[in-house]
């Protein structure tokens, strides 16, 4: 690792002094990979991310294998790191996998809807407002069954066929979300175009609708390059969740300019810097996805990774 005390801390007025992350590189992270990674080695993964301090893993995904084959053993996986002292959340699309996620004792789901119709119908083949009524049922089931649920939103800042997206069609879908009894609303920019300005308008947007920050985590990509300054942005608004790859894996099977998510370890290092407490142990957090970048033939494309792994060797 590189030398210790570093990144010096040097809290900034005004943040938040501790922020959770929602790890999301078992499911968003693995789903796009073309080569299918074994289930024990999806296991392990999840296991060593949870080792790391991690205490939020999205474990996988209850869809319809065709849709995304790399999660198609969601049945085989999940009993094996259920019992784990962390949140699994896992994705449900519609009340089949809300099925298959309550007979496997899930404790937290998530559905997945998006702002724009393009990406609706890409991704879901239905409208939006078709999407949500799917969704309705599904969240109302699984509160009462006593889960958590998550309401994922994809291309909040920008859609790669409609281009900008207006805040206030963004506002109207998180809002049904909200309304519907989502306890958590993450807030996707899915292709990695949105800027820190955008950021802190749809956050004040949505404050203004009703929504409070307390509700709202954010989940950057990084095709641009602006994935730590829009999650700055975020802290300087008061959000304190998160989503976040090990190693920056990820990306979008329906959207191919969707690139890698925001890399934990880096997000971790600017939040160690900022005095932000987050119960990461870097350095093991380092080493998995060392590790899992080896599964995988290639390199780990977070900065933080390739800088301390150099260090070590």
């Amino acid at each position: 690792m590189t030398a210790t005390g570093l990144p010096m801390p040097v809290p900034a007025a005004g943040l938040p002094a501790r922020v959770r992350i929602h790890e999301v590189g078992p499911r968003d992270g693995l789903q796009n990979e073309k080569t299918a990674v074994p289930t024990d080695v999806k296991a392990e993964f999840i296991r060593r991310l949870a080792a790391a301090g991690l205490t939020t893993v999205e474990a996988t995904s209850f869809v319809h294998p065709k849709w995304v084959p790399q999660l198609a053993d969601a049945e085989d996986l999940f009993p094996q790191v259920r019992d784990l002292p962390v949140r699994l959340p896992v994705l449900v699309p519609n009340e089949r996998g809300l099925d298959r996620a309550l007979a496997l004792g899930a404790a937290e789901v998530a559905v997945f809807a998006s702002a724009t119709e393009s990406f609706a119908k890409a991704n879901l083949n239905r409208t939006v407002d078709e999407a949500l009524a799917m969704f309705a049922p599904v969240v109302t089931r699984a509160a009462e069954a006593g889960l958590k649920v998550r309401g994922y939103l994809s291309m909040c800042f920008g859609d790669p066929w409609e281009g900008p997206v207006p805040i206030e069609q963004v506002v109207r879908v998180t809002k049904a979300l909200a309304d519907m009894g989502c306890d958590e609303l993450s807030l996707g920019d899915t292709i990695g175009v949105a800027t820190p300005g955008h950021v802190k308008a749809l956050l004040t947007a949505l404050n203004e609708a009703g929504v409070p920050t307390s509700r709202i985590a954010v989940h950057f990509h990084d095709t641009y390059g602006q994935a730590l300054a829009n999650a700055y942005a975020a802290l300087e608004h008061g959000v304190t969740v998160f989503d976040a790859s090990a190693g920056g894996l990820g990306g979008c099977p329906y959207a191919k300019s969707a690139t890698g998510n925001l890399a934990t370890e880096d997000l971790v290092w600017m939040l160690r810097g900022l005095g932000i407490e987050t119960g990461v142990d870097l350095a093991a957090l380092t080493a998995t996805s060392g590790w899992m970048a080896e599964h995988l033939g290639r390199p780990s494309p977070s900065r933080t990774v390739r800088a301390l792994s150099h260090k070590e060797s």
